[in-house]
């Protein structure tokens, strides 16, 4: 494959078009494939061998994005998004430019990704058009089915600012 194609390429598990439970409002939700983070009771499992999933255009997801009137969002969830930082900054780009919010799951913290970030500019990019990140990794001793849009206590809902490194509000 060439590194051209490769570039317009995403590796994913699935996604979704509509959904309620994966961030607020009604919100098209791409599961990534690969993920380092092999958490104990993951909502996901399926999602982490990086050799899993298959390949799908970047350009593919944006226009089912641009498709839907109803959408609030895209959330970026996994996997582990921040392993396919580059790629998913182009369609959240897209995905602003439409008016749209992004949320992105990760399993590290926002602190390890703003330290990532100083070397990783992808890294950066995407903590750049995240507009919600939920952060930390999953942990099955702190789950706890009452929280919203979270698996565990230890996990936190970020709204960031639009430089990705600093935090508006936690919820």
């Amino acid at each position: 494959m060439s590194s051209t194609k490769s570039q317009q390429q995403l590796r994913i598990n699935a996604y979704i078009r509509e959904s309620i439970v994966d961030g607020p409002g009604i919100r098209y939700v791409i599961f990534t494939q690969g993920c380092p983070h092999n958490c104990e009771g993951c909502h996901n499992p399926q999602t982490h061998d990086f050799a899993g999933g298959y390949d799908i255009d970047i350009q593919r997801i944006i226009d089912g994005i641009n498709e839907d009137p109803m959408l609030s969002g895209v959330t970026f969830s996994g996997g582990e998004p921040f392993c396919q930082a580059g790629k998913l900054a182009i369609i959240a780009k897209a995905v602003h430019e439409k008016g749209l919010n992004v949320m992105t799951y990760s399993g590290y913290t926002h602190e390890e990704l703003v330290k990532m970030a100083e070397e990783d500019q992808e890294v950066k990019e995407l903590l750049c058009e995240t507009d919600i990140l939920v952060d930390g990794p999953f942990i099955l001793k702190e789950r706890d089915l009452t929280l919203m849009f979270r698996g565990s206590r230890n996990q936190r809902f970020l709204k960031l600012e639009k430089d990705g490194m600093n935090i508006i509000s936690e919820h």
